[in-house]
């Protein structure tokens, strides 16, 4: 099982883009997202420093929400 982060796509320079979570950012690879056409503000998942999946504002969410729930149940 992997895990994926979503992040927020706040510059881009060729195949490497800075995202932010949280007040959290990276600098992530769009490498095997090159024909995507990402842009700026666009959501994605990122997996070990790699783009993976672009998804939506309301996809993002729902994964912090499930981030959040299981972190709580931890306590």
């Amino acid at each position: 099982m992997c895990l994926a982060v979503p992040m927020k796509i706040t510059a881009i320079d060729g195949f490497l883009c800075t995202c932010e979570a949280r007040g959290i950012e990276r600098e992530v690879s769009l490498f095997m997202m090159r024909d995507d056409g990402l842009e700026i503000g666009d959501n994605i998942l990122v997996h070990v420093g790699y783009a993976i999946q672009k998804v939506s504002e309301q996809e993002a969410a729902e994964s912090w929400q499930l981030f959040d729930q299981m972190l709580a149940a931890e306590s």
